[in-house]
């Protein structure tokens, strides 16, 4: 049910993500501020643009912008290849953002104890924190900014972290970039292949943190709560 459940979640923001850009290209809402955006701002505009956007969608994805919708508009603007890049080096610094957000909200409340949820997810990610992080990682929706705050407040040690999490974005992100790119060429066949992608990416790593999950309660009894 967990699996099944999250693999309709992707396919229903898959869906949404590709009729918006499909509205977006027919021209039906052309004087809307995303699409000026893109094409004046963004696509077309050198290092400048490509700058603006990692910035935009690292600010926008520290505070919860799913990591997915930056990959897809990466895709959307810059193609399959530049856009896997863009999309990685923006869900990175959002990481880092947010790892920074969580950090000093537990100095400034540092008397204030941490939700449940977050506690047992800080147990989780500090057990081996490199191989934590991209089993979490792996994961298709949701908790992208709870994983990163909690590791930020709870100390969990930045370089494991943030490696993992650059190895564990990437599947994800390749699956979406690949879909965005499908917008402007190839439209059938990337997004079919990035559907295909996003299911086995899905299975995999509800399996492997399933397996994880078993190996911690059989050898300490802890049942991580994420």
């Amino acid at each position: 049910m967990f699996t099944f459940r999250r693999i309709l979640q992707g396919l229903l923001l898959i869906a949404i993500l590709i009729g918006i850009a499909v509205l977006i290209e027919s021209g039906l809402f052309s004087d809307l501020l995303i699409k000026e955006w893109i094409d004046n701002e963004i696509r077309d505009n050198g290092l400048n643009g490509k700058l603006l956007f990692v910035a935009i969608a690292a600010l926008f994805a520290s505070v919860g912008l799913p990591r997915q919708v930056v990959a897809f508009m990466a895709g959307y603007g810059f193609g399959l290849s530049l856009g896997v890049a863009l999309a990685i080096l923006a869900i990175l610094s959002a990481c880092i953002l947010s790892f920074g957000y969580g950090r000093l909200g537990s100095i400034i409340f540092s008397s204030v104890r941490l939700p449940q949820r977050m506690q047992q997810l800080a147990i989780f990610i500090k057990d081996h924190t490199f191989t934590s992080t991209i089993m979490i990682r792996l994961l298709p929706l949701g908790g992208n900014l709870l994983v990163n705050l909690t590791a930020g407040a709870m100390r969990i040690p930045r370089v494991p972290f943030f490696s993992g999490s650059f190895l564990g974005y990437i599947p994800q992100t390749l699956v979406f970039t690949l879909i965005g790119s499908g917008i402007q060429v190839d439209q059938g066949q990337r997004i079919g292949l990035g559907v295909v992608l996003f299911v086995i990416s899905t299975l995999l790593g509800v399996k492997l943190y399933r397996r994880y999950k078993a190996r911690l309660r059989a050898a300490a009894g802890v049942a991580p709560g994420y």
